[in-house]
């Protein structure tokens, strides 16, 4: 049976992440956005609270817990996961671009612990356990033509000495051009497909790798997203993540670290979202509380308790999906189409409520300063959740082949 109920620890966490939104990032979050930058010092003092929720092992510096699949003398399951949305959530509800600017090895932890050797973990994760210091870790997949078709890479690597060569361009890097280092997907020939995929930690620094670009968004604006480009650039074979036996034969493990990152990365978006959309229903519930009498007999009233319903009744079922799709990854359990289901739900619902919310407002609701400025923002904020980390058109594609493979045994 699911319990419902969050543990002590699990609402000291979601309590904790939200007096910190509140309290420290809601009020900066305005002006970031339009400076397009954090406050170092921000940041710095979350990494020291131990707010970068970067899914390191505890051995490696980081807040996460024993896996019982790998360790039979375990005595408590993973929480990692469970912790880490509800964390999202109420980070997000102060800023996603912060919780997405957080120092940390970010999206490229997850591969590197699954699929890196212990020297590899040793050596990449080390450089995190100084929280006085702001360090990053990007993730690079997307390229330009294979954003959602990730079978569909181009950057090529080929085998020269103790060396790899690496030609391509990465787009849409979060931290991409601030981090130290960034897991690269290449390939060794497209026509493999899958099987011809490699993840490579490329090191900020390596010559033939640049940052050629800083992209101008119209959401999120406080958080950096780059394009990288890798021209004749030179990796040594001990950057390869798991070493080249790893990959030999047939094997789809390059491909696989991406897809396993996902599992674990888009609950956590879903959490994201849902975060922005609960400030926009928040918003928009507090301006009709002030403005109107809803249990007045007018359609019109009517019509906005409706539209309040449906917002919260939306999040509230999306919120389900991502604890359920958290909940078993933290189990061990096979979760892509939990994952998928939760990031879908959780980016729809909360673009919905933050239109809902604009409308509910009205002319209020559209203007970028005064008292519903937060409103302008998120809606620009919020369209995103339903693109990367694959879009909304691709988890539904997700989920459905996921449920023909359940129905072929019928």
């Amino acid at each position: 049976m699911i319990e419902f109920e969050l543990t002590e620890k699990q609402r000291f966490v979601q309590q904790g992440a939200h007096m910190v939104a509140q309290t420290i990032i809601r009020p900066i979050s305005l002006q970031a956005d339009r400076e397009h930058k954090i406050p170092e010092e921000l940041l710095r003092n979350l990494a020291q609270m131990g707010s970068s929720m970067s899914a390191m092992p505890r051995e490696m510096g980081g807040d996460e817990e024993v896996d019982p699949a790998k360790d039979e003398k375990a005595k408590k399951p993973r929480q990692a996961n469970r912790m880490g949305v509800l964390g999202a959530e109420e980070i997000a509800w102060g800023d996603a671009a912060v919780l997405m600017t957080l120092p940390g090895p970010g999206l490229g932890a997850p591969p590197v612990r699954a699929n890196g050797t212990k020297e590899q973990q040793e050596r990449f994760f080390a450089p995190f356990r100084d929280t006085t210091v702001l360090r990053w870790g990007a993730y690079g997949l997307t390229e330009p033509g294979a954003g959602s078709d990730v079978a569909g890479i181009r950057t090529t690597c080929r085998k020269d000495g103790d060396h790899y060569v690496l030609n391509g361009r990465k787009c849409y890097i979060t931290n991409g051009g601030r981090a130290i280092w960034t897991v690269i997907f290449a390939t060794i020939d497209p026509a493999l497909g899958r099987a011809g995929h490699r993840a490579f930690v490329v090191e900020k620094g390596t010559p033939g790798f640049v940052c050629s670009k800083i992209e101008d968004k119209i959401g999120l604006r406080a958080s950096e997203t780059a394009e990288l480009t890798l021209e004749e650039c030179r990796v040594h074979r001990d950057n390869l993540l798991g070493g080249e036996a790893r990959y030999e034969g047939t094997t789809k493990e390059g491909f696989m670290a991406a897809m396993k990152t996902f599992d674990s990365s888009r609950p956590m978006v879903g959490a994201m979202a849902i975060g922005i959309g609960r400030a926009a229903y928040e918003h928009a519930r507090d301006f009709v509380k002030a403005n109107y009498v809803l249990d007045r007999p007018i359609p019109r009233y009517r019509a906005i308790a409706e539209k309040l319903a449906r917002c919260e009744r939306r999040l509230a079922a999306a919120r389900m999906l991502v604890w359920r799709a958290a909940w078993m990854a933290d189990l061990g359990l096979a979760n892509a189409k939990e994952a998928s289901m939760a990031k879908a739900a959780g980016g729809q619902a909360a673009v919905q409520t933050c239109i809902d919310a604009i409308e509910i407002c009205g002319a209020h609701g559209s203007i970028e300063d005064g008292e519903h400025a937060f409103l302008a923002k998120w809606f620009r904020d919020i369209k995103v959740f339903d693109i990367f980390e694959g879009t909304g058109q691709i988890q539904r594609i997700v989920i459905s082949k996921r449920l023909y493979e359940g129905l072929k045994a019928f």
